[in-house]
């Protein structure tokens, strides 16, 4: 079976047709008949497995860091290649640009003309901080658990306008306290928060559509570092209320990398402006003097630009929206669940990660009280379990992200290893 046939074999089975796996050998193209099931059995699971390359010589649990991507994705991009290589084009077309953001503003729960085409989340981030209308003595309110993408972007330009950042320690115990830690360090020249969906070091839901509604009714901007909610887990940005979002396309979404979205609320999109513009930011007169940007955050595109890899990122989006995010939330928690039970009953681990649920994502970070992290991420390793050390905000922790290609079963194993350090 060839591996492009993947989504519309997918699309059958969810919808009650035969699905066929996709072999991992490229040299298998004997296809082997599987019977519809449901995803709540395990069967569902191990199919969607067999469409990853995905070494199994290890269990991968880094998703937070780097998403593996299927054959679908894969292909996708090579495929592109290789016809825009025979023809030397770059192939850019409108009607596929816009396909691809049609396909992500309906899993984000925006406008397709909200969308701009970036090359990771760190890039959308640079793009709002940088079109901003910062003046001297303006104030930007972060947490202390921001991913050096966030953290990097506004240092530097907080020194360089004359700016203050306030920070504040998210807490894991309600989104009442963070919403009443924020409340404390707003002043009259609070400008903007400028916060994460999912905080990275914990895997923190934060109250962000109550952050948003509390920032507007101060007149102050929002923005949310989605690098770990988009693909992980349903949302809506018009309800959610934000006014610009960004994140990437290589984590939860399991795109090609260099690939990601900037989502600007329509409202806004005179407000950021573009620092970099090129073909297809504007319409301009060279000889008039005249010119005037994209009606649509294609303002925020500019020049040259790989089509293999939006094609690649629109089958990645395709391929999550197959199964259903619903379904793909479901699976990652009770993964997530499972895991922080396990680390829990453990003696002398410490979760760091929310004990309520509600406040909990598909990222679990635990300390142990008498091996170091980085010990202990060596010990789990000669287990081949992949994790991540956690150092932002200050902490020394591992980080286990649970994603689609995971089972059970090499949650277990990080369990058993854990307990046998």
């Amino acid at each position: 079976m060839k591996r492009m046939d993947f989504l519309a074999t997918c699309a059958a089975g969810l919808v009650g047709g035969a699905i066929v796996p996709r072999m991992v050998h490229a040299e298998s193209t004997v296809p082997h008949s599987w019977p519809s099931v449901s995803s709540d059995e395990e069967r569902f699971w191990a199919f969607l497995r067999d469409q990853f390359p995905l070494t199994r010589d290890r269990a991968y649990f880094n998703t937070g860091g780097l998403g593996a991507s299927p054959f679908a994705v894969i292909d996708a991009v090579k495929s592109k290649t290789d016809e825009l290589e025979y023809a030397s084009e770059t192939g850019h077309n409108e009607e596929l640009w816009k396909s691809v953001k049609g396909s992500a503003a309906k899993l984000l729960g925006c406008d397709a003309t909200e969308l701009a085409f970036m090359r990771n989340t760190t890039e959308g981030i640079n793009v709002v901080a940088h079109g901003l209308p910062f003046k001297e003595g303006d104030e930007i309110i972060l947490t202390t658990h921001e991913h050096v993408g966030n953290a990097l972007t506004w240092m530097p330009l907080a020194k360089r306008k004359g700016l203050t950042l306030r920070l504040f320690e998210p807490s894991t115990a309600s989104a009442e306290e963070n919403l009443a830690r924020i409340s404390t360090l707003f002043s009259r020249r609070t400008r903007l928060i400028s916060i994460p969906h999912i905080v990275t070091t914990t895997g923190l839901l934060l109250p962000v559509k109550e952050i948003c509604a509390l920032a507007h009714t101060r007149g102050v901007w929002c923005f949310l570092d989605g690098a770990q909610s988009a693909g992980m887990m349903p949302f809506n940005l018009h309800d959610i209320a934000c006014d610009a979002y960004a994140t990437s396309g290589h984590k939860w979404l399991l795109g090609p990398k260099e690939t990601g979205l900037l989502y600007v609320r329509k409202e806004m999109l005179d407000s950021i402006v573009p620092m970099f513009i090129g073909a297809y930011s504007a319409d301009f007169d060279f000889l008039k003097g005249s010119y005037s940007y994209e009606p649509s955050a294609q303002r925020y595109e500019y020049g040259t630009v790989s089509t293999p890899l939006r094609y690649g990122l629109g089958a990645a989006i395709s391929f999550i929206q197959r199964i259903g995010i619903e379904t793909v939330w479901k699976r990652d928690r009770a993964l997530a669940d499972h895991l922080y039970t396990g680390l829990r009953a453990i003696p002398g681990v410490t979760v760091l990660s929310s004990p309520s649920p509600d406040l909990r994502s598909a990222m679990i970070t635990f300390m142990h009280d008498r091996l170091p992290h980085l010990e202990m991420q060596k010990h789990l390793d000669t287990d081949n379990l992949r994790t991540r050390s956690v150092t932002e905000g200050g902490l020394a922790a591992l980080r286990i992200s649970t994603h689609i290609y995971n089972s059970f079963e090499e949650v277990d194993r990080v369990i058993a290893g854990v307990r046998s350090a």
